[in-house]
């Protein structure tokens, strides 16, 4: 295939510096933005008189006829061409003759990528968040199953308080909702067409941005031409956006690895996300979360490259910019795979309650409440926590727990202890008291789940 800009040169580009200057085997997953893009660039030229309607409707409809055969595949892409443009563009002069060399008239492939990068990573952005909002649902369904099932919370991994295990599944949710926002946000300051900022300096041509922005569906038109083609700030956005969400996927998946270990056994996922072990006939292995886990490093290696790839680049375009579209297409695909499988896998999981409620009988986590036993008695909370915490060493030497304690024993540290301390320190009660709003009551956990359905 002829070279577009091929006016210039006497000689045809090295085989292999052609291979490593092309793009298209990568970004011909824009075909359709690039379609759109020009369908409106042609649309405009004809409002403005810039070329004839007839020759607007012919390069429209050749458009159309393109996007439709790629659809369908009926036309294959040319990995000749040096990038999606270039392939559309010849293509569509091939079929409609040289009224499409027209379509070209007042724009720059500079200008031309800038919007299709940001028409593709709308639709990214869009399917992405769709996907949160399925994990939402899907957290949803365990939480709602869950309300009143005790397991220990932990900190530093050593069990701390009794809580309700939705509780603790409503605080991934809470992370996904953000990640949402911060996505939107992305997506509202990306939301401005470059198209007609051409090479760097914009055009001679009286044409109309305004005009593409809006049918485009854009919030309005970039406002420095240089700026237009040169800026990926949306892109380092996004795929900040995108890290976080691997970063929260990941830290679920950490908890779900070591929930379905036999050491702890919460959780039992189902089959249909674990895989078996080449010789140990007993393993079921938690792979898909491993996965997810393993996967948020590629997204932040992404997210590094973006970063490296603008650190040191002039304005306006450069060559180097070239190397943006292979790191963030990785970054929004790995996050949509991940998404994927994540949220069916939490769905169909099955919570061992027995497990829970097990684990949550050791480890003296209703200390906390014994000692508020004693401030409500009268005692400063320091002097009730030391109190607290010699009973603590007492029943570790003598293999008890605090339940087990008899009365005697507890007069011997203080004589504020009566019988009812022990429906104090039982331990759903214990998670029934934190009354305080966000925390892991019931009533609480409620208003928790009620916010993320509307969200949802």
């Amino acid at each position: 295939m002829d070279k577009m800009w091929a006016g210039r040169f006497s000689k045809a580009l090295d085989k292999e510096a052609d291979d490593f200057n092309s793009s298209i085997h990568f970004d011909c997953k824009m075909y359709r933005q690039d379609i759109k893009g020009s369908i409106a660039h042609a649309t405009m030229l004809a409002a403005c008189n810039i070329i004839s309607q007839s020759d607007s409707e012919t390069i429209i409809k050749g458009l159309e006829s393109i996007l439709t055969d790629l659809d369908n595949g009926n036309l294959a892409f040319d990995f000749d061409a040096e990038d999606i443009h270039m392939f559309v563009e010849a293509e569509l002069t091939k079929r409609i003759g040289d009224i499409g060399k027209r379509l070209h008239t007042a724009r720059s492939r500079n200008d031309q990528v800038a919007l299709d990068i940001r028409l593709f990573m709308r639709d990214e952005a869009n399917e992405i968040i769709a996907l949160i909002k399925k994990l939402l649902a899907a957290i949803l369904v365990q939480a709602e199953a869950n309300k009143e099932t005790i397991l220990p919370g932990y900190t530093h991994l050593q069990r701390a308080q009794p809580i309700m295990f939705a509780h603790h599944l409503c605080a991934y949710a809470m992370m996904f909702i953000r990640d949402i926002g911060r996505i939107e946000d992305a997506v509202k300051r990306m939301n401005f067409s470059p198209l007609g900022s051409c090479a760097l300096a914009g055009t001679t041509y009286e044409t109309d941005r305004e005009m593409t922005a809006k049918l485009l569906d854009f919030d309005g038109i970039t406002l420095n031409s240089i700026d237009g083609v040169s800026d990926r700030d949306f892109c380092v956005e996004l795929m900040s956006a995108f890290a976080l969400v691997m970063t929260h996927l990941s830290r679920f998946s950490e908890e779900v690895i070591l929930w379905s270990s036999w050491e702890f056994k919460f959780v039992e996922l189902d089959d249909s996300y674990t895989t078996g072990s080449s010789i140990m006939p007993q393993k079921k292995n938690p792979d898909m979360a491993e996965l997810v886990r393993g996967k948020t490093g590629r997204v932040y290696g992404d997210l590094m490259a973006m970063l490296t790839i603008l650190k040191g680049i002039p304005l306006a375009y450069n060559k180097d910019m070239q190397e943006d579209k292979e790191a963030i297409f990785d970054s929004s695909e790995t996050v949509k795979k991940c998404l994927s499988v994540f949220a069916p896998m939490i769905e169909t999981m099955s919570v061992r309650k027995d497990k829970m409620y097990a684990a949550a009988g050791e480890g003296f986590i209703n200390a906390t409440d014994l000692a508020d036993y004693l401030v409500k008695k009268g005692q400063p909370f320091r002097s009730a926590y030391k109190t607290v915490g010699q009973i603590v060493g007492k029943c570790v030497a003598e293999g008890k727990t605090l339940e087990t304690l008899t009365l005697p024993e507890y007069k011997e540290f203080d004589s504020l202890f009566e019988e009812d301390l022990y429906a104090e320190i039982d331990l759903r009660n214990c998670a029934e008291k934190r009354i305080s709003a966000g925390g892991t009551s019931v009533a609480s956990i409620e208003t928790q789940i009620e916010y993320i359905k509307k969200f949802i």
